[in-house]
């Protein structure tokens, strides 16, 4: 196989459009299989988890590699789930070519405008495929017309339905006029019906002027009357496509197989083969920038852009092979060590074939490298190359987890770790404060799906509470404290007296106004160290203290009993002592957020974050008619703001958070927190 007979296609759509049928058809046409398999019967070569065929969709990648006509076309079937979008975001950066499938029963949904958003932003190539066109009553005039005005214009049909009355016949294609109609076996050749001809070569007649638009040469013919010949007219097509300014759009079922062939001879005539594209920019050991053209001749480099970790298998990293050739038995240089490469395949859904060498613009699988995870590179030792990792998006969302049966307390970890390799919008952190495990995800869904997992792929059963918000406290005043810690009872004994003065201050932090020697400098550390340790726990509601500064003033030591712990005692206690005239507040974790949805509702999303006690920091337009919303929000008021932005957005809205800050919790809310959280 050569480099410019490769297509990398992605299959994306909303949930239920049937993209995994069409994979299906795609594959059995192509002869990569002797029969379909079915969704509903759990037999489909993309779907192969025990959680797709349960939920009966995809939720993860697939890789479905057809020959066809000499050339091989690596088909990525991608879940439509929006709480694996992840998965979109990590296959898009490395493909040139998606098919956006289309319910024709339902039109243009959340998932379908989702994705094509994304496909757009990357630059991708793309095919719609109006499938379920054999449903009863569709109205392809109304069908085209939503996706143009929620798509864009950009969208050009070149087929055109065909059918007696409300039947779903077959199409006609419009590029070169000839119809392709199902006989209840398989789509075949045909005549146009009579009634359908002027409908179609006006249609015919506006691919043309979309030709004409793409070279200034066919632009005069176009006016001079001239007939385009069909390879100017495919050539220019696949000009506009490639390009962005076209999206052809093609119509067909793929539960009949119609519309497929059609499909497959787009993928060669329209999509870019990996010689089309513009070299990929990377960096080398040195930082620098460097081009790396898609040419088997080129030293090596591949982008790890999926890792599946199989009970029997172990970790599989699929790759993209951007430049030159992978052999078994290469070495391979990745996250700052070199790595032989024992074993490489051929990924067929569930099934690997071992293969000799993956070659540039293919996509293939590695095993059993050593701590390598999606979003590295893998290159040459020769040529160190680093691609820029995908950026995936963060959790939002957050539940402690706890063990059914502490029995698999040590299965846990392994467990999740594997989970995160696999899925990098899942975050599992520690709270040390609260005593929880917290797993992060994408909604309250992608979370249940994870804990599916852990039970059906790894035998662990858990449930989930509420995540604890992290509080601390503070001061915003300043006061003395003195510490007293006298135990004399014959013999050794301990001495410390103290005095300190507790101020506010950027950060904790301990000074010395002794003077004199009535605190020994040696025993300087232990009120240090005294002081430090009462900080752990605020009097308020046993939260950590910050923004302290601690000044020891004076002092008393004994020349027998006095003695480090003693000390250290003494500060413990003109901490404590002065802490309640020092004004202490409760502090609560402040978030910067940015929302991303469309325009249409940002007023209903600027009216809620108000009841939140948010502010906005930045609105700003971005492309296709969306806008993000950064602003500062209290951690507590978002612990459910997924489900709720869903809500408003009719699912279309999502966001990302990190931790910005600590600041004073208001005073009405006060009372409220210390009672929650108050340590007996």
């Amino acid at each position: 196989m050569k480099t410019e007979n490769i297509r990398n296609v992605a299959i994306l759509g909303h949930q239920g459009s049937g993209k995994t049928s069409l994979v299906e058809s795609l594959a059995f046409t192509s002869g990569l299989i002797k029969a379909k398999g079915e969704v509903s019967k759990k037999d489909t070569i993309s779907d192969y988890t025990i959680e797709e065929q349960k939920r009966g969709s995809s939720v993860q990648t697939s890789v479905i590699p057809l020959r066809y006509l000499d050339h091989k076309i690596n088909l990525l079937d991608i879940p439509g789930n929006d709480d694996f979008i992840s998965e979109a975001i990590g296959v898009i950066g490395t493909i040139k070519g998606a098919v956006l499938v289309i319910d024709a029963s339902v039109g243009v949904q959340v998932g379908t405008i989702k994705h094509y958003k994304l496909l757009k932003k990357k630059g991708v190539p793309t095919f719609i495929f109006v499938n379920k066109m054999d449903k009863e009553d569709i109205d392809f005039e109304s069908v085209l017309s939503e996706i143009r005005e929620k798509l864009g214009n950009e969208v050009i049909s070149f087929c055109y339905p065909l059918g007696h009355e409300k039947s779903f016949d077959g199409f006609a294609n419009a590029v070169d006029l000839k119809a392709h109609i199902y006989n209840g076996k398989e789509c075949v050749e045909a005549e146009i019906y009579p009634d359908k001809r002027a409908k179609i070569l006006e249609l015919h007649n506006t691919i043309v002027e979309e030709v004409a638009k793409t070279d200034d040469a066919l632009l005069e013919k176009f006016f001079n009357g001239e007939e385009f010949s069909m390879k100017e007219i495919r050539d220019s097509l696949r000009k506009g496509v490639l390009s962005g300014e076209l999206t052809p759009l093609i119509v067909g079922s793929a539960e009949k197989n119609i519309g497929i062939h059609t499909l497959l001879n787009m993928f060669i005539s329209y999509l870019p083969n990996p010689n089309d594209l513009k070299p990929l920019a990377a960096l080398d050991e040195n930082e620098k920038e460097k081009i790396v053209p898609t040419s088997v001749d080129e030293p090596f480099s591949a982008y790890v852009f999926k890792t599946i970790v199989d009970p029997y298998t172990g970790v599989i990293n699929i790759i993209k092979v951007c430049s030159g050739v992978l052999h078994v038995g290469d070495e391979v240089y990745v996250n700052g060590e070199t790595q032989k490469v024992s074993m490489l395949y051929e990924m067929k859904g569930k099934e690997l074939n071992a293969v000799n060498e993956i070659i540039a613009g293919d996509i293939g699988a590695i095993t059993r490298l050593e701590k390598v995870a999606s979003g590295d590179t893998l290159s040459s030792p020769k040529s160190i190359t680093i691609f820029k990792p995908v950026k995936y998006p963060t959790a939002v969302i957050f539940k402690a987890i706890i063990l059914d049966n502490k029995n698999d307390e040590s299965k846990l970890g392994p467990a999740l770790s594997k989970m995160q390799l696999e899925d990098p919008a899942l975050e599992v952190k520690r709270n040390n404060e609260t005593k929880q495990l917290l797993l992060g995800g994408l909604s309250e869904s992608h979370i249940a799906y994870a804990l599916e997992k852990l039970k059906n792929v790894y035998k662990i059963n858990l449930t989930t509470e509420k995540m604890k918000i992290i509080y601390r406290e503070s001061i915003k005043g300043t006061a003395e404290g003195d510490g007293r810690y006298i135990k004399q009872s014959g013999g050794s004994g301990f001495y410390g007296v103290v005095k300190m003065r507790f101020e506010p201050a950027e950060e904790n932090s301990f000074d010395e106004e002794v003077f004199g020697g009535a605190v020994p400098k040696n025993y300087f550390p232990a009120v240090e160290k005294g002081f430090f340790e009462a900080l752990q726990s605020g009097l308020l509601a046993g939260f950590p203290v910050i923004g302290v500064k601690g000044v020891l003033v004076d002092g008393k030591y004994h020349a027998v009993d006095s003695n480090e712990q003693a000390f250290k005692m003494a500060g413990i206690l003109a901490f404590k002592d002065a802490y309640m005239k020092c004004k202490p507040i409760i502090l609560e974790p402040i978030m910067r957020i940015k929302i991303n949805a469309d325009s249409m509702y940002t007023g209903n999303i600027l009216s809620d974050l108000n009841t939140r006690r948010a502010r906005i920091q930045n609105i700003e337009e971005k492309e296709h008619g969306t806008q993000e919303i950064e602003a500062l929000i209290p951690e507590a008021e978002i612990v459910d703001y997924v489900t709720k932005l869903k809500s408003l957005t009719q699912a279309s809205g999502f966001f990302n958070r990190e931790f910005e800050g600590y600041e004073e919790l208001p005073a009405n809310l006060k009372d409220k927190v210390i009672a929650e959280n108050k340590l007996n």
